[in-house]
């Protein structure tokens, strides 16, 4: 059961909590390919062709491990060993790599998101707590937030207690008087509760608690967790 009373502070998770992801990567996969058409056309052929570019990006996660929290290093990698597989010059992977991901920081918001972030920044501060590798400043969200701990410069992703604790300590409260919020049954709510926070489960799509133990509060979208924080007012 949520205890809004002893909330002092916020985390928050990104992508698939403020904004849609996949159309977001989408979009970007696009704009990869069309950068490379006329410098490699034929490792453009070959992410054309999502099966074959899915096994490679599988391949390039399965043998770096030691990358698994850094979603930014496997897209890299992958351009770079699909370039290397066509023959191609390999020394196009930075500027293939910074095509996709000043694409991928052009996200749609979800309608409820700037209403929410305005709410809950004038009652908390805001950390963002994120796998994915979007930047704050680059979305334009960054006025909302006292900042942002991206498990590729913490070195270890969600749903490890240990970066769910060291942004408590960011925030300079104890985890126990942190709200953790995320769409990830597993990486967001569950992992906030294991690291003795509490937690918002934001579930659009009406799915089962997958976990044991008590499911925590769940909303269906934004406003309705500004809506169970505002009831405590």
């Amino acid at each position: 059961m949520l205890d809004t009373t002893r909330i002092r502070a916020i985390t928050l998770d990104l992508d698939d909590t403020l904004w849609p992801v996949w159309p977001a990567i989408a979009r970007a996969e696009v704009v990869l390919r069309d950068w490379l058409r006329p410098h490699a056309p034929a490792t453009a052929a070959l992410m054309e062709d999502v099966q074959v570019f899915a096994a490679l990006r599988a391949g390039v996660a399965q043998a770096h491990p030691e990358w698994s929290h850094d979603l930014s290093a496997l897209r890299r990698e992958s351009i770079r060993a699909a370039l290397c597989q066509c023959g191609e010059d390999e020394a196009l992977t930075d500027g293939a790599f910074d095509a996709f991901f000043a694409q991928r920081q052009r996200v749609d918001l979800y309608g409820d998101a700037l209403a929410s972030l305005d709410f809950l920044a004038s009652r908390y501060p805001l950390l963002a707590v994120s796998n994915g590798n979007a930047q704050l400043e680059l979305v334009g969200l960054d006025r909302y937030f006292r900042g942002a701990l991206k498990a590729r410069e913490f070195g270890i992703a969600k749903p490890d207690p240990r970066i769910f604790h060291a942004a408590a300590q960011m925030l300079d409260v104890e985890p126990a008087a942190v709200l953790h919020v995320g769409d990830d049954a597993l990486l967001d709510a569950h992992g906030a509760l294991q690291a003795g926070m509490q937690a918002v489960w934001i579930n659009r799509q009406a799915e089962p608690w997958p976990h044991a133990g008590p499911q925590p509060a769940t909303v269906d979208d934004l406003t309705g967790l500004c809506r169970l924080l505002g009831s405590a007012d």
